[in-house]
């Protein structure tokens, strides 16, 4: 019972440690972090704006949107 409470302990340990010891990954996660900060971020307002806010004036009306195109049969 002991080993496995430690197993998740043991776990997080060997990843902070990798962690500590690198050089170049280091940068290369900074660069990864900065990718998807402008991936989800910048392009999300830029290329997908908010729909049902400019179409629909209160929350009941952009609910009731969502609902009937759910479940709407398909023509």
């Amino acid at each position: 019972m002991r080993k496995i409470l430690q197993l998740p302990k043991r776990i997080v340990r060997f990843y902070v440690d990798g962690f500590k010891s690198m050089t170049i990954g280091k940068k290369l996660w900074a660069i990864i972090i900065i990718k998807l900060i402008v991936i989800f971020g910048v392009l999300k307002l830029f290329f997908f704006p908010d729909m049902l806010k400019s179409h629909y004036d209160t929350d009941a009306q952009r609910a009731e949107a969502v609902r009937t195109a759910l479940t709407a049969p398909r023509q």
